[in-house]
């Protein structure tokens, strides 16, 4: 008998609401088994398939290592987590919720600063004037390193961001920052500023699959189940 297949899907707050929503607007509804807190679950209707309900990070983290063999995370999740992500992952569609643009926002007061190019220039002279490394804070770690590079940016220090990112520059914590946003509006509370092409991905919640998961006949028919209906309700809504 086939091995069921397992897709994650968020434990708690609004992504867990909105995947919840969309699921049984698809005729998909999501149960949990037992107790309100337990991380196992079932579709109802849908043989051969289990819930487990995890963090979007732990998520990210599942599929990439093909403990699971699908997962609604954000496309930042997957990119952050998997440093092979192409490899690795299939993002099978977007499922329109959970939208934030991950950038590079710098002090309002640095007037000069606009560009990728210019942050590099700044980068350059810092160490110089300052005696120091210029510092962005961030809990996107792996995806700030892959565009720092990508615009050939490499005389910076990385100061891990546990709380509120965007207050780092005010308290003196770094000097500017990775951090995701949908509006723009907290950033610009705290003095900062998007630099003009420093909009890093365009993230949203996606329905992905594992590439290094074991899948065999029955659980792709059982993943048919699933992203069939999820396609035609979202190409209809489209």
């Amino acid at each position: 008998m086939s091995a069921p297949l397992v897709i994650a899907i968020p434990s708690k707050g609004r992504l867990q609401a909105d995947a919840a929503k969309l699921f049984a607007r698809a005729g998909l509804d999501i149960r949990q088994e037992g107790a309100e807190r337990s991380y196992r679950g079932t579709i109802v209707g849908v043989k051969g398939l289990e819930v487990a309900f995890l963090s979007a990070p732990e998520i990210a983290r599942e599929i990439g290592a093909g403990a699971v063999h699908l997962g609604i995370t954000g496309r930042d999740q997957v990119e952050e987590a998997v440093p092979d992500f192409a490899e690795r992952t299939e993002m099978l569609l977007p499922l329109g919720f959970g939208h934030c643009d991950v950038v590079v926002a710098v002090p309002e007061a640095w007037i000069d600063v606009v560009t990728m190019e210019d942050l590099d220039d700044v980068a350059a002279d810092f160490r110089p004037r300052h005696g120091r490394r210029l510092t962005v804070a961030t809990k996107y770690i792996n995806v700030t390193r892959r565009f720092f590079a990508g615009h050939g940016i490499a005389d910076y220090r990385i100061v891990e961001s546990l709380g509120a990112t965007e207050g780092a520059p005010a308290t003196g914590a770094a000097d500017l920052i990775v951090d995701i946003t949908s509006t723009g509006a907290t950033l610009r509370d705290n003095g900062l500023k998007i630099l003009a092409d420093g909009v890093i991905l365009k993230s949203q919640a996606h329905l992905v699959a594992s590439r290094t998961a074991a899948w065999d006949a029955a659980q792709r028919r059982t993943l048919d189940k699933v992203l069939s209906p999820l396609r035609t309700l979202i190409g209809t809504s489209a």
